[in-house]
């Protein structure tokens, strides 16, 4: 009887795991996709590959990253290097530069979208 149990209660949790599996993480980006910048959890962007803030003041803008968020990017191009980190490099939707700088910026898409830092538009 406690093997029946046992049984059921192990088929009854890979149920569950396997319902509650996000396929975000196993998505790969493909060029054209349309993503949002979200707001960073903490002060700066971890895995968004934009200028410092110290850079920007340097340049006479404002050390803020207020002017990306919620911003639509594109997908522009896909890399993949030899350890398996896959990342894009994105364009604005608007045709404008980030900060009046780039014109593109890359990231690692995986973390950025498993952390929040994209999220797809929906």
């Amino acid at each position: 009887m406690k093997n029946l149990y046992f049984a059921l209660i192990l088929m009854f949790s890979f149920s569950i795991n396997s319902f509650g599996h996000n396929d975000l993480d196993n998505q790969q980006p493909k060029v054209g996709d349309t993503l949002i910048i979200a707001q960073p959890k903490g002060e700066t962007y971890k895995h968004i590959d934009f200028p410092r803030l110290n850079t920007l003041v340097k340049r006479g803008k404002i050390a803020s990253y207020k002017s990306v968020y919620n911003v639509e990017v594109i997908v522009t191009k896909v890399m993949e290097n030899e350890y398996g980190r896959v990342d894009a490099k994105l364009e604005r939707v608007d045709g404008k530069k980030f900060f009046n700088l780039s014109k593109s910026v890359t990231s690692n898409y995986s973390k950025a979208i498993e952390i929040g830092e994209l999220r797809t538009k929906s």
